[in-house]
């Protein structure tokens, strides 16, 4: 997978403008929970390469984004479709969690 590293420069045309739906983590380098759910992300962009888009994006350095979407704990894992936020997940969740999700907004787009 490419660098999935989102910044508050590269939002509107990763996420918004995207094409594929998109999930985004929103972590940072000192959460401990964030790094229980990193490998369970990475994991579930390899299983979706080309349904959905993954991207991480760090609060600490990008704080804008994190604002405009209310992202008030972390580890939160946004989910996009058609540039819209449609659903969200806080906190570390089991990966079934996440795949329910995910299947929720391919669905939606088809």
């Amino acid at each position: 997978m490419s660098d999935n590293t989102l910044t508050d420069q590269t939002w509107d045309n990763e996420v918004l403008n995207s094409s594929l739906p998109a999930m985004v983590d929103f972590w940072a380098e000192w959460c401990a929970p964030c790094s229980m759910v990193a490998p369970l992300v990475e994991q579930i962009g390899r299983e979706y390469e080309g349904k959905i888009k993954i991207g991480k994006l760090d609060v600490d350095e990008n704080p804008i984004t994190a604002g405009k979407y209310q992202v008030m704990a972390i580890p939160s894992l946004l989910f996009f479709n058609g540039g819209k936020l449609v659903d969200r997940v806080v906190g570390v969740v089991p990966k079934k969690t996440l795949v329910e999700k995910i299947e929720r907004v391919l669905e939606e787009k088809s």
